[in-house]
């Protein structure tokens, strides 16, 4: 059978499910790159804002929790978890916030790192609103 035979077997249906497929699949890679960069991280604990840093100035950060001390990098425009007290370590795998809106979350040490700039005020859009 030839490769292409396939694809003369597919009804009208199938080819623009194909089609609308293919167009989503292009569309979530090019996503990521309209969102816009950050300029300051900010972390909260307990609903009070403890640290607030521009991202552009490369630094490792201390921050006190109930468990303990988290440790965040703030490097070539990004923030991440480098070290926590916490037992699964979800926040360090996490990975790397640099974009308005990017979050990452230490639950058990109660500490939520989130990426702040130009669009991340009041007429910001919102993924979720929860009531």
């Amino acid at each position: 059978m030839k490769a292409i035979g396939w694809v003369t077997r597919l009804t009208p249906f199938d080819r623009k499910l194909l089609f609308v497929v293919a167009i989503i699949v292009i569309l979530s890679f090019a996503l990521p790159l309209s969102q816009k960069r950050g300029s300051r991280v900010v972390v909260r604990a307990d609903d009070r804002i403890i640290f607030v840093a521009p991202l552009e100035k490369a630094q490792l950060v201390e921050l006190g929790g109930p468990l303990g001390t988290t440790i965040l990098e703030i490097e070539d425009g990004g923030v991440r978890v480098v070290s926590s007290p916490c037992s699964q370590k979800v926040c360090i795998h996490m990975g790397e916030a640099r974009h308005v809106g990017d979050l990452l979350a230490c639950v058990p040490n109660q500490l939520v790192i989130t990426i702040e700039g130009e669009g991340a005020g009041e007429d910001a859009e919102f993924d979720f609103i929860s009531r």
